[in-house]
C-alpha cells in the first residue's frame, strides 16, 4: 500500500454503531476516517464536497435506503467504492447490492476481526489495480477479483464457531433488557459456561455490554446487552 491512507466516509444512523465503526476503521493501517454522517443525504452531500475513496454504508437509513444512496453515487459518476455494512439478509436486496457495484457485504453484528479483513482486502485488490498498463492474462484478473470478493474463515478464537456465535448474537439482539449467561443459555441450548464465552467475546468486540442487573438480595447479576441495534442497517 502507498503511503495516502484510504478515506473512508461512514455512514450509519444509530450513533453509537457509528462511533464503533469509526473506531474500527482508524485501527486499520493504511485507512482514515474522512467523516461521518448519519443519513443519506448527508452521504452524497459529503462525497460532492470531500474527497473519499470507499463509503461503509448502512442501508436501513432515516431518509432512504442505502441502495438508493449507491445508485445516486453512480449516478453522478462518483469515483467512490461502496462497503454495506447491514442487517439486510433479504436475497433481493443482496442482488441488487451486486448490481449497484457494492464491493464487499458485511452482515451485523460482527468483529472488528471481520471489518478489518475486508477493508485489507479492499486495500490489496486497489494495490493491484492502481498501476497503469495491462494484465499479463486471466489468472491476473481471477486473482484480482479473488482478493476482493472472497473472505477468509472469521477469526474466532479456537474452539468457537460461527454457528454458535450467530445464535447467542440473535439471542441477545432481541433482549432490550439484555440476558445473562443462563438465560442465553436456555434460549440457545449450550452450557452456561458455553454462553458465557461467548457473551465474553462479543463484550470484548464491542457488540455486547456488561451491566450488573440488582434484583434479589446479594450481589447483583451481570446481563449482557447488545451494543447496538441489530435489526437496523
Amino acid at each position: 500500500m502507498n503511503g495516502t491512507p484510504i478515506r473512508v466516509l461512514v455512514v450509519e444512523d444509530e450513533r453509537v454503531a457509528a462511533e464503533a465503526h469509526r473506531v474500527y476503521v482508524e485501527r486499520v493501517p493504511g485507512f482514515a476516517v474522512a467523516g461521518v454522517v448519519h443519513s443519506g443525504a448527508d452521504a452524497l452531500r459529503f462525497c460532492r464536497r470531500e474527497p473519499v475513496d470507499v463509503v461503509l454504508l448502512d442501508f436501513y437509513l432515516p431518509d432512504t435506503h442505502g441502495l438508493t444512496v449507491c445508485r445516486a453515487l453512480r449516478a453522478e459518476g462518483r469515483d467512490v467504492d461502496v462497503i454495506a455494512v447491514t442487517s439486510a439478509r433479504d436475497l433481493v436486496v443482496i442482488r441488487s447490492a451486486v448490481s449497484a457495484g457494492i464491493v464487499q457485504y458485511l452482515l451485523k453484528p460482527f468483529t472488528f476481526a471481520s471489518l478489518r479483513e475486508r477493508l485489507e482486502r479492499y486495500a490489496r485488490f486497489r494495490d493491484q489495480t492502481a498501476r497503469d498498463g495491462e494484465v499479463a492474462g486471466q489468472a491476473d484478473v481471477d486473482g484480482m477479483l479473488a482478493a476482493l470478493r472472497t473472505p477468509g474463515r472469521p477469526a474466532l478464537p479456537k474452539g468457537m464457531s460461527g454457528e454458535t456465535l450467530d445464535r447467542v448474537s440473535a439471542a441477545l439482539s432481541g433482549a432490550a433488557d439484555g440476558l445473562s449467561a443462563a438465560a442465553v443459555a436456555d434460549l440457545t441450548g449450550v452450557s452456561r459456561v458455553t454462553a458465557r464465552r461467548y457473551l465474553e467475546y462479543l463484550a470484548e468486540n464491542g457488540l455486547a455490554a456488561r451491566r450488573p442487573h440488582y434484583g434479589q438480595i446479594g450481589r447483583p447479576e451481570v446481563r449482557f446487552h447488545p451494543e447496538r441495534r441489530q435489526a437496523a442497517g
